[in-house]
């Protein structure tokens, strides 16, 4: 079947008590692949599944987006039906930090007879195939003569770049290595990986290593992807269809052109020229940056998603590294083309929420619910989580649950519940229960329960136990008209 589907396998927030993490299965075409690997793959698609898998797409290392990586790697090469690579989609950044951290886990077994302790190559796990440029420069060790080892900036040749060009940084705590550049355009001392975007001429190599796909196009997008670690958006586009994934991100247009605009001072502990002279610094390289963003980088994260329906990850409050809720009126994305993801447990929100076990279908740039044989617009007026379940409101001025702001949040309450903030709003609540909608009664002891059958029946306890009743689907009374083709 043609178009994108996406099948939503962990949505949780990073500290989640239910724990499913981040993932999704990618349905293009006669093509099925994941993207990020926090869910737990083997309980929700199994070993069988997993062959049908043709590779791994993946945004960064934080753990709740690559748990299962390492186990997945080892199921490929020593399942007994598998026995192949596991592909790897992702930007040559994340690639190299997600060998570092795996390496210890994947780099050393035994042989086939267990005689023998062996190391083995992360390339014997990995069929890595890059998506993003590459960088033309990078930090290399280098052994000198004397025994001693020199870190250098080179080229992909291997030749060295000269001081005035770019230099090591040195953490004198943490040890990590990162490179400082000279812009040659404005002529400031920047950090290339975040100061360019991938169209960045002056950093990266042309080839963008777009990968193909069932007729789709698999591309990593850097310029509106702010998180601190390195990581890569993706967008998906088969030419009528576009699907962004966002994955963590800072979302503030008011932040990004600070970034770009600002120009900092440095904080030399040392004289002009003896920095001017240094190859490598022991220091801190936000005492020697002097702008973050480029202005090429601000033009292209203001437009990247445009005709585009969006996954993008969601905050409350103040988050640092998120897109927090309250700030969405300062981003560039439009709630009839997005839906927020990796939420916490509890959460409300007037703007579509993705949720584990559903599926979402691109059409017409906008998400349609795949509910069996059936197609949903998402046109509740408020969705809400809590503890693993899921829920939709439908404006009614009369309806038994109030919506209130505070702080920039949104609050759920029950008409009798005394609550802070201001009131927008009231709506009747009704449960999802597999994409079907069902009434919340403020009543205790009142609950749904999905049948095997698929039908869904309320339950009614009391002291002798409880008692049961089939319910019907409240869905398609409560869809808005809307004009157009579905398909």
């Amino acid at each position: 079947m043609d178009g994108i589907t996406v099948q939503i396998l962990g949505d949780h927030g990073p500290f989640s008590r239910t724990g499913k993490s981040v993932g999704y299965k990618l349905c293009l075409g006669s093509s099925t692949l994941l993207l990020d690997c926090g869910a737990p793959l083997f309980q929700q698609i199994g070993g069988h599944g997993l062959q049908e898998i043709e590779g791994l797409i993946l945004t960064h290392c934080h753990d709740d987006h690559k748990r299962w990586f390492t186990d997945l790697a080892l199921f490929y090469r020593y399942a007994p039906d598998i026995r192949r690579k596991l592909r790897l989609l992702t930007t040559e950044a994340v690639y190299h930090n997600l060998k570092a951290a795996s390496m210890p886990i994947l780099g050393t077994g035994l042989s086939d007879d267990a005689t023998t302790v062996t190391d083995v190559a992360f390339e014997d796990f990995i069929d890595y195939r890059i998506i993003g440029p590459k960088a033309r420069y990078g930090i290399v060790t280098r052994e000198e003569d004397s025994g001693k080892y020199a870190l250098e900036v080179v080229d992909r040749e291997g030749n060295v770049l000269p001081p005035e060009a770019a230099k090591v940084i040195i953490h004198p705590a943490t040890k990590k290595t990162r490179m400082l550049f000279k812009d040659p355009d404005c002529g400031e001392w920047i950090e290339p990986e975040h100061f360019y975007p991938f169209s960045g001429a002056h950093f990266y190599e042309e080839d963008r290593n777009i990968y193909a796909c069932a007729g789709y196009a698999i591309e990593a997008l850097t310029a509106p992807v702010w998180h601190g670690i390195s990581c890569t958006g993706v967008k998906i586009s088969n030419g009528a269809e576009t699907l962004i994934f966002s994955s963590d991100t800072v979302h503030d247009k008011r932040l990004w052109k600070r970034l770009c605009s600002e120009r900092r001072p440095q904080q030399l502990r040392m004289s002009k020229g003896e920095f001017e002279s240094a190859a490598v610094i022991y220091g801190d390289i936000n005492d020697y940056i002097e702008r973050i963003w480029s202005e090429e980088r601000y033009a292209e994260a203001v437009t990247a998603f445009a005709n585009a329906a969006v996954i993008h990850d969601i905050s409350a409050g103040s988050n640092v590294v998120h897109t927090g809720y309250q700030n969405l009126g300062n981003t560039t994305l439009h709630k009839e083309q997005t839906l927020l993801a990796h939420c916490p447990d509890r959460f409300t929100s007037e703007w579509p929420l993705c949720h584990t076990g559903k599926s979402y279908r691109i059409v017409k740039g906008r998400f349609r619910e795949v509910v069996g044989d059936r197609r949903h617009l998402l046109d509740a007026d408020l969705y809400h989580k809590k503890n693993g379940r899921f829920f939709v409101g439908y404006r009614n001025d009369e309806g038994n649950y109030a919506v209130f702001r505070e702080k920039g949040l949104l609050k759920l309450s029950p008409e009798h519940e005394n609550h802070g903030g201001r009131l927008l709003y009231r709506v009747d609540l009704y449960e999802d229960m597999a994409g079907g909608y069902f009434p919340v009664f403020n009543e205790p002891d009142v609950s749904y329960f999905e049948r095997d059958d698929g039908r869904v029946e309320l339950l009614r306890f009391n002291d002798r136990g409880s008692t049961g009743k089939i319910v019907e689907d409240q869905r398609e009374y409560l869809e808005k008209p809307w004009e157009g083709n579905m398909d």
